[in-house]
């Protein structure tokens, strides 16, 4: 069975989510009511599907990548609705922000792990995942209450990954749709 590329579906997924949380943490949005769906959806579901074709592809890449993002933003959304109190206020009381400061770091060690491995693909997805990985760590060092310079740095990061992934996967998606490199993604000479 011929099966589809899957990278397009996860990086609009990750492109998307990263965009409209970077408008809250930029404060050009307010609250996290309407950036929950495109967390739960596009963050979460899109980048788990693309993660289950990737195993089916053995891609190891996009598999564990695709499945560790998409399940870190299901857990973002739940984060948030125990933030704002949805699932009770003994959570909402009992919720410890350096918890999440926790993740962050267990998050930067996978990304950098992939970050690693990128080096024998090319240089967007190099520079993508050096830019989660500096969003990983800007986000737990807010967590753990080191300076508001932290949320700042996560926010224009964000919006950095964003782009960059709105570049791969238009690359990614026009050069396999051509079959013929229409947008570059810097390939590293052996």
């Amino acid at each position: 069975m011929n099966l589809p590329i899957p990278p397009p579906l996860g990086l609009f997924g990750l492109a998307m989510v990263t965009l409209v949380a970077s408008s809250q943490k930029l404060g050009l949005t307010e609250g996290l009511s309407f950036v929950m769906p495109w967390a739960f959806f596009l963050g979460g579901l899109a980048q788990l599907m693309a993660c289950i074709y990737d195993f089916k592809q053995n891609n190891i890449f996009g598999a564990t990548a695709f499945g560790a993002y998409g399940l870190f933003w299901w857990g973002v959304c739940v984060s948030w609705l125990i933030k704002m109190g949805v699932l009770g206020e003994i959570l909402h009381h009992a919720a410890d922000v350096r918890q999440l400061g926790f993740a962050f770091v267990g998050y930067f060690i996978l990304s950098f792990v992939l970050a690693v491995s990128t080096i024998k693909m090319n240089k967007v997805m190099l520079l993508l995942m050096s830019l989660i990985c500096i969003l990983f760590l800007a986000l737990a060092a807010d967590a753990f209450g080191e300076g508001s310079i932290w949320k700042q740095v996560a926010a224009y990061d964000e919006l950095a990954i964003s782009l960059v992934t709105f570049y791969a996967l238009a690359a990614k998606y026009l050069n396999t749709f051509f079959g013929k490199t229409m947008l570059p993604m810097g390939a590293f000479k052996a």
